[in-house]
């Protein structure tokens, strides 16, 4: 079912505050680590993947007015699409690991890591950047 909410002021500012807050724990689970990601990869990576979600959230609610609050997140990447189709492919890159680190015994590979704090970094900076040009 896809579901698709309105935006509002609290919305879009409570999104961009955990999509900040999602980040900054990556980045200090990453310090943590010290080059040892492998021993925090799942970790590192569901926060990059909270840190996407919330960051596409606000790039949609600045640029469309509404975000998906949909179970299924490919209407997210859908809804993501129409604004950005680069941002929505770091999203759908993101997106590719949740279950993985999240919910399985596979472990995510430095590679797919690598991949995902770059998604993430960008999405972060694109809703950075569309709050500051509104």
């Amino acid at each position: 079912m896809s579901r698709i909410n309105d935006c509002d002021q609290a919305t879009q500012d409570g999104r961009f505050k955990k999509a900040q807050q999602f980040i900054a724990a990556a980045e200090l689970v990453e310090d943590f680590a010290d080059g040892a990601l492998a021993d925090v990869e799942a970790a590192y990576a569901t926060l990059l993947v909270h840190a996407g979600i919330a960051a596409s959230d606000v790039i949609c609610c600045v640029r469309l007015g509404r975000y998906s609050t949909s179970e299924n997140h490919n209407h997210a990447v859908a809804m993501l699409k129409q604004v950005d189709a680069n941002l929505s492919t770091d999203l759908a890159v993101l997106l590719s690991l949740k279950t993985r680190a999240g919910y399985s015994a596979q472990s995510v590979t430095a590679e797919a890591l690598t991949r995902a704090g770059r998604a993430a970094q960008r999405l972060i900076a694109a809703a950075v950047e569309s709050r500051s040009s509104r």
